[in-house]
């Protein structure tokens, strides 16, 4: 089943200009990362096409979903000790500027609230989020919905902070100018992005996609951040992982100087496309000579991408994931149903492919543990 765009980017976000350039196109992509409990037969498709602008070589979706398609259920969950340790390490980075009024844009599930307010108790935070997984509870108080130029706040944060949400807006550079608006000089402006850039030249298939709209790497945001108006005061890399900014509200905007790095992004999402197309031929042959159970990590973006690029799945048993919330049900796009980890433990010999991005390495050795059996590829 396909559906309908609702809109289409005929120019570059950076320059406002007609300076795009077609880069590739990934045709028949599920519009879910997710799982479902509908029948496959209602599961939907659309072409993910790519451009790239030739005066900055910012990457960009050319045709957009509509956002409740994109955001039709609650998928998110981070889980896993990557992601505790991620949230713990930024709530403590916000900590150091001692915020007492908090907008958090996109709290999920609200565990980074949840662990700032605990180091500082007096706190009051409140999320605006699409699809919350949790309720208005203490110091913590949920808005259900969109942050954009419409956005009301009730009295007047000190700070504004999200994490891994500026990569998913469709248009993130007037969301630094919606923050820019809602805050008053001095006042912060503290965010976790993904280090996209170290993502794809590592072949990561989570590194762009329909919620991944924009290739948004530290070098062209470092260059954007001072002509949306803020000022970096302190920057910090989590692992290979994400890149914590501590940003301070300027009086005025300064002027947008961007390097062009045109040729350098364009060789680098081709060679993302052709290691997928060769290492799926490649698990492909290693499955047909495997005699036992198979099995594939991570009902997300990670197994869709190695199934649209042709990952036969007749010998495959089932996905593997870590969330309660998918357990049960069927990856979107796919026949293959999720189960716990645990259900490969007694299994003997068996064929474990994790290709999770950032994600692999605590993954298998959680997979090792349970099961010395297990073979690996990734």
């Amino acid at each position: 089943m396909n559906i309908q765009f609702t809109q289409t980017r005929l120019s570059s976000l950076v320059t406002g200009e007609n300076s795009l350039d077609f880069l590739y196109s990934l045709k028949n992509f599920p519009v879910f990362i997710g799982c479902t409990e509908s029948p496959a037969e209602q599961d939907k498709r659309a072409d993910m096409n790519w451009d790239i602008c030739t005066k900055t070589g910012f990457i960009q979706l050319k045709d957009l979903l509509p956002l409740d398609v994109i955001y039709s259920a609650y998928h998110s969950e981070a889980v896993g000790g990557v992601w505790a340790e991620h949230h713990e390490s930024l709530a403590q980075f916000c900590a150091e500027f001692g915020l007492q009024n908090v907008l958090e844009i996109g709290g999920s599930n609200a565990v980074i609230a949840e662990k700032y307010v605990r180091l500082e108790p007096e706190a009051h935070w409140t999320i605006v989020e699409p699809n919350p997984n949790f309720e208005t509870k203490g110091n913590i108080k949920l808005i259900k919905g969109f942050f954009d130029e419409n956005f009301v706040f009730e009295g007047e944060p000190d700070g504004v902070i999200h994490s891994h949400v500026l990569e998913h807006l469709y248009e993130p550079f007037e969301a630094l100018n919606d923050i820019f608006n809602l805050l008053k000089p001095g006042q912060k402006h503290i965010f976790s992005i993904p280090q996209l850039h170290k993502w794809l030249q590592n072949k990561f298939p989570n590194t762009l996609n329909f919620e991944h709209t924009v290739f948004l790497t530290e070098e062209l945001l470092d260059e954007a951040l001072p002509a949306f108006g803020f000022k970096i005061l302190e920057k910090k890399h989590f692992k290979e992982h994400s890149v914590f900014y501590a940003t301070e509200r300027l009086e005025q905007k300064a002027p947008y100087k961007v390097t062009n790095r045109y040729e350098e992004y364009k060789k680098l999402f081709l060679e993302f496309i052709e290691y997928h197309d060769e290492m799926v031929a490649d698990l492909n042959e290693k499955i047909d000579n495997f005699d036992g159970p198979v099995y594939l990590f991570g009902a997300h973006i990670f197994s869709q991408f190695l199934l649209e690029f042709g990952l036969k799945t007749d010998r495959i048993v089932s996905i593997l994931d870590d969330s309660e919330l998918k357990q049960g049900k069927r990856l979107y796009g796919s026949n293959l149903f999720v189960e716990k980890p645990t259900v490969a433990k007694d299994k003997g010999a068996v064929l474990a492919i994790v290709k999770a991005g950032s994600y692999t390495e605590e993954i298998s050795n959680r997979l090792r543990e349970m099961n010395p059996k297990i073979t690996i590829i990734n």
